[in-house]
């Protein structure tokens, strides 16, 4: 279950970013979602009923294409539109994908770009182009569906998708309790077009410093790391894409395979090292 406030002006737009954003848990865990609740928030007095429905046919629409069907929902009146879903997904108990199971010498695969909180504050302050807003909702508007289908056929270790964490939280969850360590080139995280720039003037969501807060203590950055780097790893996602743990010896099959299914943005990040266990590096 997920549910937010606006991120984007546009509530169609908003619509289908959050039932995308709600349905990705499912595909992490290598699940086929099947049904969904919508849960709404809205301020009938203050706000046009035809916003609502714009919301709600951008979630259907979603929900459409995921093949997945509405079969109900609850709605309350508040002070701000808020809207989201409670999603039921159906996996086999043996073939379920935990974010716990990286092993040494795994190839970490991450499916879509990060920056969406630092450009989604760009937004609320007026200081996104048209141009980066259309790249930012089609990013989050984009299911990991194929993604997951892709993922099924191969022998994954783990996976989650990046969401409220950040990458850097979402990786620090697949370290807890383990003996591992996490080794991420920084050259080679995708990182969507004025993201750098925008966390350069502060468009940093205040979710970001609070995940860096709470996992930097992890972190073994090189020299010339720089620190805005370090906050947008941290910073926090919407709808963002999945981040796969695999064999060395099957990670360009698995790469090469989301490519050919339409996720071509998929790119290898990392790897997973037997030590300093418990470190995220940062080169």
């Amino acid at each position: 279950m997920d549910f937010f406030t606006p991120i984007v002006d546009d509530p169609y737009g908003f619509g289908q970013i959050a039932a995308a954003n709600a349905l990705s848990d499912i595909y992490a865990m290598g699940g086929e979602p099947k049904t969904a609740l919508n849960l709404v928030a809205f301020p009938s007095a203050q706000m046009d009923i035809k916003i609502l429905r714009a919301v709600l046919e951008g979630g259907l629409d979603i929900m459409k294409e995921a093949g997945v069907a509405l079969i109900g929902g609850h709605s309350i009146q508040d002070k701000e539109l808020k809207y989201g879903l409670s999603v039921t997904g159906f996996v086999h108990p043996r073939h379920i994908i935990q974010n716990t199971g990286l092993k040494p010498g795994d190839q970490l695969i991450l499916t879509k770009p990060i920056g969406t909180g630092i450009i989604n504050t760009a937004i609320k302050r007026g200081a996104a182009s048209p141009e980066i807003i259309d790249v930012v909702t089609r990013l989050m508007t984009t299911l990991n569906r194929d993604a997951a289908s892709v993922m099924t056929a191969h022998p994954v270790s783990a996976c989650t998708d990046i969401t409220g964490f950040g990458l850097l939280g979402h990786l620090a969850e697949m370290l807890s309790n383990t003996s591992i360590g996490i080794r991420l080139e920084s050259k080679a995280i995708p990182i969507i077009p004025e993201t750098i720039e925008f966390a350069r003037n502060g468009f940093i969501p205040g979710g970001a410093f609070k995940n860096k807060a709470f996992r930097s203590s992890l972190l073994s950055p090189a020299p010339h790391i720089d620190s805005v780097l370090i906050d947008i790893l941290f910073d926090p996602q919407t709808s963002g894409g999945l981040l796969m743990g695999i064999g060395k010896d099957s990670a360009g099959d698995l790469l090469e395979n989301l490519k050919t299914a339409g996720v071509t943005e998929a790119t290898i990040i990392g790897e997973v090292v037997s030590k300093p266990a418990g470190k995220i590096m940062i080169a």
